[in-house]
């Protein structure tokens, strides 16, 4: 509660009670729609004494004009102007009502005129909650009054004061009651009065019965008060309705809107209000002017219990809402959809892909997985998966799944194809050297080290397009298929990128056979082939006489004794093995005789088997051992010398192999 200090001029309490009802008149202006009129007071006191003056005015939402007036709830008079004035000889208290051109019936007022000496005066308009409640306690005609006390229900309000004015800043429901004023009266002889009680009713949400307009009060003499008129609102405003815009039941990630339904009192149409927004008496919303809260996408944790609560911007005057559930379903998982980057999950051995996966519908928290076709092991988790460079293995089906905790979905398969661009390309053919007689059938074949099907061959001759396929077939060759070949191997991903691999080089020669050629060639194989064979014969031969030698040789050194003298020539030696035809591979042993053939030389001869020569017909005559000269007399002439055996060498002769021995075998000494 404020005091006013210090006694205050009538003129100056009419002067505020004049402009309060000029603001209670501009916030009734702010009404849209069927208005009822306003009935303004000046001074807007009650009571007020007898024979003083009071102007009631009737204003309008249209142009002033003639005006309906009623008293006591009856028809009093239509007066041309839009005010009049009264006042009163006889105390007592009248219901005063008005009705201006367009507008409908007002609110009713009581106005009270006292005769007493001390009068509590309280605003002659319906005090609703939040108003301000001045209190002035007025002597008769402005008697001067001091030790002036308030009282509510026989209590002192605020304790003694000099002032003659109270102000109770923020009325509630119980600041309702009976109030009246004590003071002294008088500058001679003051004196102890005390005003009549007045009736203050305070207009909130639930109105009190039989309650009357501030300044009525059955036990006070003024007389007695007039009821609320009806249609009037009885609060400041309404207890707040909370709407839940959409189903009580809402899926998760859909939007919602609360709104929080109140209505103003057209009383106080400029009073402004603030709303806030609870669940689970947690503030989630405000204070702010609006009375909505939007909530973008509810999830789970929205589920609850939600309330609002509007008040004035002072606090002073709240009022709360019945609570409203809301329970948020969650959204089943589907639609799940996978992308590839690049398009269509074609790419080049080396490339870089992306794979993204999203739903469709789905809420609450969200998971991935990535799987292929084969593997029973995820891949990777997450709404991505990335490879860095593909390599071919990578090829095959992928797929996502999404999951949410409680339902989950897969994504359609998705073909991922690698290609591995051509290369390696390579030219084959059947000879040997890129020179070929002309006339000659000639195939090219053409192939590449790695690549993925399909793959195209182009041929080129001398840098032009010839033809195309695996193999060009140049059939019978003449000079015209000379030059340089080339093959161009070709594999494509998509339409756009396109992979090539060329071939080396081959520089393809045709030589032209001259006249006969053929005839000559065929002589030429001929002669080749007869040769190779007199080779292959030479070659037997001389490697059998070589073996010979070697095999002579090796039983010599093995065999021979040098020790044992040679027999006498014409002793037989015995033969060491039994007459007949010897065993393959038997060593055999004779005896050579130098003999001097015609023409001065000398030959050896020998037997199959090891005998004694026999002694020639006649005894030849000396010879000289080349290199000798032959003996002469000292007269000269030769003198002959005792005949000398001649030099016998022992050779070891392998028998024949396979063959009978003939004897008409001869074996010569090779010195």
């Amino acid at each position: 509660m404020q005091r006013v200090g210090g006694p205050t001029s009538a003129q100056q309490s009419a002067g505020m009670a004049r402009s309060a009802a000029l603001l209670l008149w501009a916030q009734a202006l702010g009404l849209t729609g069927a208005q009822p009129s306003q009935l303004m007071l000046d001074p807007p006191w009650t009571p007020v004494f007898l024979s003083e003056k009071v102007t009631l005015t009737c204003q309008g939402p249209g142009v002033p004009g003639p005006t309906d007036w009623y008293v006591n709830e009856q028809f009093w008079q239509q007066a041309g102007s839009n005010h009049i004035h009264i006042t009163r000889k006889i105390p007592g208290s009248y219901s005063l009502r008005c009705r201006s051109p367009g507008a409908g019936l007002s609110p009713s007022i009581t106005l009270g005129f006292s005769n007493d000496w001390l009068a509590l005066q309280v605003p002659a308009w319906m005090l609703l909650e939040g108003d301000a409640l001045p209190l002035r306690c007025r002597g008769w005609k402005d008697t001067h009054v001091a030790e002036v006390r308030f009282f509510r229900e026989r209590k002192v309000l605020g304790g003694l004061s000099q002032g003659t004015e109270l102000l109770l800043p923020s009325l509630q429901l119980h600041h309702s009651g009976r109030y009246h004023c004590q003071a002294t009266v008088g500058h001679v002889l003051p004196r102890w009065q005390e005003s009549a009680l007045v009736m203050v009713a305070v207009q909130g949400e639930h109105p009190l019965p039989n309650t009357h307009l501030a300044g009525c009060s059955p036990p006070s003499p003024v007389g007695s008060a007039s009821p609320v008129p009806p249609g009037s609102l009885p609060e400041l405003f309404t207890v707040p309705v909370l709407r839940l815009e959409g189903p009580a039941e809402p899926r998760e990630g859909t939007p919602v809107a609360l709104g929080c339904l109140s209505h103003l009192s057209p009383l106080r149409p400029l009073t402004r209000l603030q709303h806030l927004f609870y669940q689970d008496d947690m503030v989630v919303g405000g204070p702010q002017g609006s009375p909505q809260l939007q909530l973008p996408a509810v999830e789970l944790s929205h589920s609850g219990n939600y309330s609002c609560e509007v008040r004035t911007e002072s606090a002073s005057v709240r009022k709360r809402s019945t609570p409203v559930t809301v329970t948020v379903r969650r959204v089943p998982v589907s639609g799940v959809s996978l992308v590839a980057q690049p398009p269509g999950g074609q790419v080049a051995e080396g490339d870089r892909l992306v794979l993204s996966c999203s739903v469709a519908e789905g809420t609450g928290p969200l998971s991935f997985s990535w799987h292929r076709q084969g593997s029973a092991v995820p891949l990777a988790t997450g709404p991505y998966y990335k490879l860095r460079a593909v390599r071919h293995q990578d090829s095959g089906r992928y797929h996502c799944t999404a999951t949410n905790g409680g339902t989950a979905a897969d994504s359609p398969p998705l073909w991922v194809t690698v290609l591995v661009p051509v290369a390696g390309a390579t030219i084959t053919m059947a000879r040997m050297e890129p020179v070929v007689p002309a006339g000659e059938n000639l195939n090219l074949s053409c192939s590449v080290r790695v690549g993925t099907a399909p793959v195209t061959f182009t041929w080129l001759r001398d840098g032009q397009e010839l033809d195309s396929g695996p193999i060009l077939s140049l059939g019978t060759v003449g000079p015209a298929h000379a030059g340089t070949y080339q093959c161009l191997a070709t594999n494509r991903l998509g339409t756009h990128r396109i992979f090539r691999a060329r071939s080396l080089a081959l520089a393809l020669s045709v030589t032209q056979p001259r006249q006969g050629g053929r005839q000559q060639g065929t002589a030429m194989a001929v002669g080749l082939s007869v040769s190779l064979l007199l080779l292959l014969v030479v070659t037997a031969a001389m490697g059998w006489y070589l073996r010979r030698r070697c095999r002579a040789a090796a039983g010599k050194s093995r065999s021979r004794d040098p020790t044992i003298p040679p027999e006498p020539e014409s002793r037989q030696p015995e033969p060491t093995a039994p007459p007949g035809e010897p065993e393959d591979g038997e060593v055999l042993y004779t005896r050579v005789l130098l003999t001097e053939r015609d023409g001065g030389e000398y030959g050896g001869w020998g037997t199959r088997r090891p005998r004694v020569s026999p002694p020639p017909a006649q005894v030849p005559e000396p010879v000289s051992l080349p290199g000798t000269s032959p003996s002469r007399s000292p007269g000269g002439s030769p003198r002959s010398a005792p005949p000398q055996e001649p030099p016998v060498t022992y050779a070891v002769l392998p028998g024949p192999h396979a063959r009978l021995r003939l004897p008409s075998d001869t074996y010569e000494n090779v010195p």
